[in-house]
């Protein structure tokens, strides 16, 4: 017999939920298809805008570098179509002659004309960080040089150097004769390094103050507020900002006193002792028709310079600062 059915029990019975009602519900994941789409497209559509670039350089600076190293290995005239392969013949002709490497002494002068450049470039910039009035046009003045071709300003320096040119007229001003400037080995380099003074003087100043003007005011302030003075401000708030710019600066002017070219070849064509070694590997590429053994010193110069680069990193490393 069963057991009769009372009240209570049925209510027991309405108030229990159902078996199934205890189980959680859980649903099937999804599939995202359309977020995996988006991060492979994501991940590729970079790379379409690297392909130009990365085609120019390639084209452009990559093949040619490489097909310069190849040629420093044959004995190429650089007209006739065929060569021949010498091996470490042309490495070993460039390093067993002394008159090769004598035009480094050269680079010794746009050495000390870049510390000069980058002296005057960094007081100016500092000066014209200031409240300083005629501030724009002074700043034109200066970068206004770096704006002129190589060439023009080589055919300009030329007649202001040339005898009873317009150099001399001021010093005869002073009682001062007139002297042979590109004439005289002695002058001719100190004149074309201080013609380089002049042009590239502009361009690193206007990257000094770019980097000036982009260190918080609230530095300036405080240093102003605790009695700095100006050359305190540059010493302990300014030279410390800028010092990565200072240390490229330093390697764009390490580099390009080994590879200056332009003002020297149009003024004296490398005469009165002012060969350079970018100039020398011209004339013996083109004058005496040994591409091979030009491009065996263009590779020595690419090395020296990418040497001197890796040197000047490893000994003035830049301040990394880690954010917490």
């Amino acid at each position: 017999m069963s057991a009769p059915r009372t009240a209570g029990s049925r209510t027991i019975a309405r108030t229990l939920p159902p078996p199934d009602a205890t189980r959680p519900r859980t649903r099937p994941p999804r599939r995202r298809r359309g977020p995996r789409r988006a991060s492979g497209a994501r991940w590729f559509t970079p790379w379409l805008y690297l392909l130009a670039p990365l085609a120019l350089l390639v084209t452009f600076t990559w093949l040619p570098v490489a097909d310069m190293v190849s040629y420093s290995f044959t004995d190429w005239d650089g007209l006739s179509p065929t060569s021949n392969w010498v091996g470490l013949a042309n490495y070993t002709d460039l390093f067993t002659r002394p008159q090769l490497f004598q035009v480094f002494w050269v680079s010794l002068f746009y050495l000390a004309a870049s510390a000069v450049q980058i002296c005057a470039a960094l007081y100016f910039a500092t000066v014209l960080s200031f409240d300083t009035r005629l501030r724009n046009l002074f700043k034109g003045i200066l970068f206004f040089p770096y704006l002129i071709n190589g060439v023009a300003v080589g055919f300009v320096f030329l007649y202001f150097f040339q005898p009873g040119g317009t150099l001399d007229t001021v010093l005869h001003w002073f009682g001062a004769g007139p002297h042979l400037w590109l004439g005289n080995p002695h002058l001719v380099n100190t004149s074309l390094a201080g013609v380089s003074v002049w042009r590239f003087t502009g361009l690193n100043m206007v990257l000094f103050l770019g980097a000036i003007q982009s260190i918080p005011p609230e530095l300036h302030e405080a240093a102003a507020l605790d009695g700095a003075s100006r050359w305190q401000q540059f010493r302990h708030v300014i030279a410390p900002s800028i010092r990565p710019i200072i240390t490229l600066s330093v390697i764009l002017a390490v580099s390009g006193s080994l590879s200056v070219f332009e003002i020297p070849f149009i003024m004296t064509g490398g005469s009165n002792n002012s060969e350079t070694f970018v100039i020398q590997t011209i004339k013996l590429a083109f004058n005496f028709n040994k591409t091979g053994l030009a491009s065996a010193a263009a590779v020595v110069l690419l090395l020296i310079v990418l040497l001197v680069t890796w040197l000047q990193r490893v000994l003035f490393p830049d301040e990394r600062v880690e954010r917490s």
